[in-house]
């Protein structure tokens, strides 16, 4: 199976392009609801719970790994490869990073993420690592996750934040933005009102189904040891209606979310599922 693991819901606008992408193959996917968000947590607290999700998608049958949270693949990325040399491990910060080179006009590009990705840094050191003349310019925008899983995307208090987030990154004259966060993609309407028509939306789901089907395209031997069907599996490790509602909104359709059982896996950690 193809392993996706997230910090919470917001992963699934990841396995909603991999299903597109690679119909046909099984998901299986993990979303850490009762620690969520990430984005707010030390370096050392993301890693340490990305190696735990990693364990856990491995143990249920995993092949492959798609770091799907953003803040996790910012600061958590080279330990897992460590740490697991023998899987093949996906990030959404490098295919979002190529699209982005690709697209902008003036090598001018802006990022909106979680405070744990913006302060991290890492798209400007990956942008530095394949065209050093290219701008780089973040900014965090923490309240957008909760309007999202309020499902206020159309409120008139989201437009007003939306402009207000991209307010410092149009000032400095950004051509192409990178949605740094598996929320932001619900709300591209709005977004791409608030940047304006000349601001090209990199959408890091895309990118990194893309990434991993090309990646199947040229590792036959990896490819036949992936399992096929329809039966996905999406656990979390907190199971709520409001976990299940926002599931909704992001996958376009109903899918069942299973309570992730502390008891059938010795990786999980006491504190990795909520208490029953």
């Amino acid at each position: 199976m193809i392993g996706v693991f997230d910090s919470g819901i917001g992963g699934l606008t990841i396995v909603r392009e991999l299903w597109r992408k690679l119909s046909g193959y099984r998901l299986l996917y993990f979303g850490d609801t009762a620690r969520t968000p990430y984005g707010t947590k030390s370096p050392e607290t993301i890693i340490a719970y990305a190696i735990q999700d990693t364990e856990f998608l491995l143990e249920h049958g995993a092949k492959i790994i798609v770091i799907a949270c953003h803040s996790a693949s910012s600061v958590a990325t080279e330990a897992l490869r460590r740490r697991f040399p023998e899987v093949p491990i996906f990030e959404v910060v490098t295919p979002s990073v190529k699209k982005a080179l690709q697209v902008t006009r003036k090598g001018v590009i802006g990022v909106i993420g979680t405070r744990a990705t913006i302060s991290s840094g890492i798209y400007q050191r990956k942008v530095a690592e394949l065209a050093p003349e290219v701008k780089v310019y973040g900014n965090a925008c923490p309240l957008l996750v909760p309007l999202v899983e309020e499902g206020w995307l159309k409120k008139p208090e989201t437009r007003r934040i939306v402009k207000k987030c991209l307010i410092p990154l149009k000032m400095r004259g950004i051509d192409t933005l990178v949605l740094g966060c598996t929320h932001y993609p619900v709300l591209k309407p709005v977004i791409q009102a608030k940047a304006g028509k000349r601001v090209t939306l990199v959408d890091p789901a895309e990118e990194v189904a893309e990434e991993v089907f090309r990646y199947l395209e040229t590792h036959p031997e990896i490819r036949e040891t992936l399992a096929r069907g329809e039966d996905h599996a999406i656990y979390v490790s907190d199971l709520t209606e409001a976990f299940e509602k926002v599931a909704r909104l992001f996958m376009g359709r109903r899918v069942k979310l299973l309570k992730a059982d502390c008891e059938m896996s010795h990786v999980i950690k006491p504190n990795f599922c909520a208490a029953s």
